[in-house]
């Protein structure tokens, strides 16, 4: 059961180890580019892989619950599904629901623990495999492995190599699921990573400069962070924090390597922008355009 790119890896993982995959569970297609169905990345990967497919609205409706049920699978992996799965669900599989989340759990449950890692400033992540109960990302933990944050990292590429991570992770688990012992979670610790909103990468040059550097990263690639530069928002694709100063908002140089602009504490240099409607470009074109 998956729905996301992140949940990819563990697909092809699963059926290149030889488990006999019953059914891929994902979402529905949903309107893309110019508003046509486009299929969710597990959907493709299952059709390449010639498996069958199955897109219920509603996981929890009793037509869903049935055809599940009707399988009697041995046990069921969950990977960026994208809803809660229920009760009546959770109890189909003989040897459980095991779920592959990217964080160290119970660190940033919920929908975004990627980009939540950069966006607290993490600088060690990784994924966990839990037996998944009613509650969000509360089950007892299986397994986990640890992976240090690259300090200018972005979130899609941190996700990119913790989905590889978690599908090795998922193989070894199923491989010795009868050995491991859960261990539940220390819920008192937990922290939630909602998901993302449009405005949370609307930022402002009044930030102090890690901030924004956590947020341009943390941000990428949905909402992404926009800032003022050169008489317009644009999106900022790259840059990092330098210790500058001066009136925030204020462009301190522009050289080959970007765009100084200064920050509520420190300067942020800018590298690479994509202003509205337009390709992605350095940032010292667009300055010295609007000069």
């Amino acid at each position: 059961m998956g729905t996301a790119p992140f949940a990819v890896p563990s697909l092809r993982a699963l059926h290149h180890a030889g488990h006999r995959i019953l059914l891929v569970v994902t979402q529905p297609d949903r309107p893309g580019h110019r508003l046509r169905l486009t299929p969710p990345a597990v959907r493709v990967a299952a059709d390449e892989l010639g498996l069958p497919v199955f897109q219920p609205e509603r996981i929890r409706a009793p037509e869903s619950v049935a055809r599940l049920a009707a399988l009697a699978p041995e046990l069921i992996a969950v990977v960026a599904y994208g809803q809660l799965i229920p009760r009546a669900v959770l109890e189909i599989p003989a040897r459980g629901v095991l779920n592959v989340h990217a964080s160290l759990l119970p660190r940033h449950r919920g929908a975004a623990p990627v980009n939540h890692a950069i966006l607290t400033g993490d600088r060690v992540t990784g994924v966990t495999i839990m037996r998944m109960d009613e509650q969000l990302d509360h089950g007892p933990v299986l397994a986990v492995r640890e992976t240090e944050v690259g300090p200018r990292e972005d979130a899609a590429a941190l996700a990119e190599r913790l989905a590889a991570a978690g599908a090795e992770l998922l193989i070894e688990t199923v491989a010795r699921l009868g050995e491991l012992a859960p261990v539940e979670q220390d819920h008192a610790s937990a922290t939630l990573a909602p998901k993302l909103a449009r405005e949370d990468g609307e930022l402002e040059w009044t930030l102090p400069a890690v901030e924004i550097d956590r947020r341009v990263r943390g941000l990428q690639p949905w909402p992404g962070a926009t800032l003022p530069l050169a008489g317009s928002r644009v999106k900022v694709l790259r840059g990092r924090p330098l210790d500058g100063a001066g009136q925030p908002g204020t462009v301190l140089r522009s050289g080959r390597d970007g765009v100084e602009v200064a920050a509520g504490n420190g300067s942020y240099l800018v590298e690479e922008v994509q202003p509205p409607g337009r390709r992605p470009m350095p940032a010292r074109t667009l300055v010295a355009a609007r000069a």
